[in-house]
């Protein structure tokens, strides 16, 4: 039977394949997937339309305890078999409604994403922005943490981890990638090839389309599996689908995978390259004849992120760790620049084709931490901001950024450096976002919030390993 699209669809195939149980799923506001599941027999058309209830108080960032209550509403086209479960389970991402007025919740991470799709059509500049995000992980086999009062430390370890060369392993076979220099290397040094290939083909099952996959440039089980772009709200949801099968399928196998930007130190952190591009009808409005084979509005859209990059980044770059990967002299994209194939600009302009329908950009210095909803909205949002607006994006960066002498290099504007920073741009810089009625006032100073509390100050006040290396002695 054919995927699901429609509310008879779903009913139908429940029937028909005999499902069992039903997953109801829908995003917190600092980016996990949560669900509660019913039995099959439960689901109706009134489910679609009236919703069921649970307790948003409990959920990070959103309802109050005296006004807790809140409703999913599952959205049919978003239906597919869960490949794990024992019961025959099927899947329905959910939208988030208040339960008094009915209106859809402003804090739903996949609501800002509807929103933001909606804001683009009302402009009438594009019918669709398509997202392609290219976001990498690390696999582990093992991963240890802790922090309390008296102790704090975190280890990893993995077969694949160069500090493991000299490890007794009877026998230890001597495969493992040099520290940056994970980039394609076949097995055996490529010990993961069999498993990320069972990730790809479960997400394929699953009607995510995938790309590629291969080994990443770290040490220590560094990977990448890239999907096909589609339109906004649905490659935010195959982002979910794609951080559950990557953690699940591992798992499997008895391994952790992590979506931390910076977890190894002294090799590269992991990004998730993210490409866009806007489209009206069938014609991508990105293709052009300016520089790269970039049309006006694409230059526009480039203006508009560079512009407001720094308040991006308290979305795409959202946790603490974000900013260990994002340091000046190093692997990540810092700085705020557009190029074409330089991969150290923060914004560059894929040359793999000269088809006017591939033509895109790709804004690099997201990483897969984010909660792709809001992350892949705010991207949105600034890049119409700078079509609006006629933002100019100045003069192209062609040159190694890497070799610039101080003085050039002091003139190319940066990212945050750190959460804090970037937080503080984005209470300075959220008009943009507030078009349309995307983001709200409260969802950005819940944001803020929320993340100073949780994240910011709460690293503050814990004491960090190298610190007693530092300072112990004193």
């Amino acid at each position: 039977m054919s995927k699901p699209k429609t509310v008879a669809d779903v009913i139908q195939f429940i029937r028909k394949e005999a499902i069992e149980v039903v997953d109801l799923r829908f995003m917190d506001f600092p980016g996990l997937w949560q669900h509660f599941s019913v039995p099959a027999r439960e689901v109706d058309e009134d489910t679609f339309e009236k919703g069921l209830g649970f307790d948003g108080s409990s959920i990070r960032g959103w309802q109050a305890i005296n006004e807790s209550d809140m409703l999913v509403k599952p959205a049919p086209d978003t239906a597919f078999v869960d490949p794990f479960f024992a019961a025959k389970t099927l899947v329905l991402v959910c939208n988030i409604c208040d339960p008094v007025t009915g209106e859809d919740y402003t804090r739903d991470p996949r609501n800002i994403a509807r929103k933001a799709e909606n804001y683009l059509r009302s402009t009438g500049l594009a019918d669709t922005a398509y997202v392609g995000p290219e976001a990498e992980f690390f696999i582990f086999d093992d991963v240890r943490f802790n922090q309390n009062e008296h102790e704090g430390y975190y280890h990893l370890d993995s077969v694949e981890g160069r500090w493991n060369a000299g490890r007794v392993e009877s026998p230890n076979l001597g495969y493992k990638p040099r520290y940056k220099e994970g980039y394609f290397p076949v097995p055996p040094t490529d010990s993961q090839q069999d498993m990320r290939s069972e990730m790809m083909l479960t997400l394929e099952n699953m009607g995510v389309l995938i790309e590629a996959q291969h080994h990443e440039v770290a040490t220590g089980g560094q990977a990448e599996i890239d999907m096909r772009f589609a339109p906004l709200v649905e490659m935010s949801d195959n982002v979910l689908k794609y951080k559950y099968v990557i953690k699940n399928v591992a798992r499997k196998h008895n391994k952790t995978v992590t979506f931390m930007p910076k977890p190894l130190f002294n090799d590269n952190g992991s990004g998730m390259h993210t490409h866009l591009s806007i489209w009206k009808g069938d014609q991508n409005l990105c293709a052009g004849e300016g520089y790269a084979g970039l049309s006006e509005t694409a230059m526009y859209m480039i203006g508009g992120l560079l512009k407001h990059a720094p308040a991006l980044c308290a979305f795409t770059n959202p946790t603490t760790n974000s900013y260990k990967r994002l340091v000046p002299g190093f692997e990540a994209p810092v700085n705020l620049a557009y190029s074409r194939r330089n991969r150290s600009a923060a914004i560059r302009i894929p040359m793999y084709s000269t088809s006017p329908k591939s033509k895109r950009i790709e804004f690099r210095c997201p990483d897969p931490s984010c909660n792709p909803y809001i992350a892949f909205s705010a991207i949105l949002m600034a890049a119409v901001d700078g079509i609006l607006n006629k933002a100019d994006p100045g003069e192209p960066l062609d040159k190694d950024i890497y070799d610039l002498p101080p003085e050039e290099l002091a003139k190319v504007p940066q990212t945050p450096g750190s959460l804090r920073d970037a937080l503080r741009a984005l209470a300075d810089d959220s008009e943009f976002l507030l078009k349309g009625d995307v983001f709200t006032q409260d969802v950005i100073d819940t944001w803020i919030a929320y993340k100073t509390v949780n994240e910011v100050q709460a690293l503050d006040l814990r004491p960090h390993p190298w610190e007693f290396a530092l300072y112990y002695d004193i």
